[in-house]
């Protein structure tokens, strides 16, 4: 049982990237997942979630930019991620959440820069 994060990369400021969260032993379905994000010397960061009912929210910086997308028929949540700007740079980390469980993944690298 685990979900893994795959899709980051390093690319320039205003290009994109589509991470993904992907769960293997278990259906996402009727889960939350929640985007997080470490940048280097920081706390680690809400970025943004869908609920079980499939309610999204974003944090502030990122609304405009980035979605986040389930797809129950792949087992699947992604963070489709536009306009990236140097300030996005992270690990990027997602976690599955129902009741009181809660799993992470071990996170996938983006670096945006010049």
């Amino acid at each position: 049982v685990q979900v893994v994060e795959s899709g980051g990369g390093l690319v320039q400021p205003g290009e994109s990237l589509r991470l993904s969260c992907e769960a293997s032993g278990f259906s996402l379905n009727g889960y939350g997942i929640i985007w997080h994000r470490q940048a280097p010397g920081m706390p680690r960061d809400w970025v943004a979630s869908i609920g079980g009912t499939n309610l999204k929210k974003y944090q502030e910086s990122v609304k405009g930019r980035f979605t986040i997308i389930r797809d129950n028929a792949k087992n699947a949540v992604y963070l489709q991620m536009n306009n990236l700007k140097p300030e996005d740079t992270a690990v990027y980390y997602c976690e599955a959440t129902r009741l009181s469980s809660s799993l992470w993944g071990q996170g996938t690298q983006v670096t945006v820069s010049s």
